[in-house]
């Protein structure tokens, strides 16, 4: 593979390949927490959302942005997500194939709550609108 000049443009950003790593571990920790995988009843309990998953470029590190269902309990998900962290990265390595699976830092996903912020602010603009139509 010889070396690909990079143009300005795609600067400092994630590379193809942390791109698709990322997205890969995504997946798969959607499905585990989703199928209740891991045997921790704490856990089992609570839905939660993977937002997105950000590699480092060295593919060691991946950072996890999760939420819970409802946004209630974000520093419990947090704690039993790393005391779950050593089941997951197992998981994962034996599903990417990767030379190392990745040590997963889990992070609360504050795009949601933006998200969310949005489409309440967008819902009071409609209510004004038909109000002042």
């Amino acid at each position: 593979m010889g070396m690909a000049k990079r143009s300005f443009h795609d600067g400092p950003g994630p590379s193809q390949r942390q791109l698709r790593v990322g997205e890969l571990i995504r997946r798969t920790l959607s499905e585990v927490l989703a199928r209740g995988d891991l045997h921790d009843p704490d856990l089992e309990r609570m839905s939660v959302t993977v937002g997105e998953v950000r590699t480092s470029p060295d593919l060691k590190v991946a950072t996890v942005y999760v939420l819970p269902l409802g946004g209630a309990g974000q520093e419990d998900v947090i704690a039993l997500l790393a005391r779950n962290q050593g089941v997951l990265r197992r998981i994962i390595g034996r599903k990417l194939t990767l030379k190392y699976a990745p040590e997963l830092r889990f992070r609360i996903d504050e795009t949601f709550d933006k998200l969310d912020e949005t489409r309440r602010l967008f819902a009071q603009d409609d209510v004004r609108r038909d109000v002042e139509g």
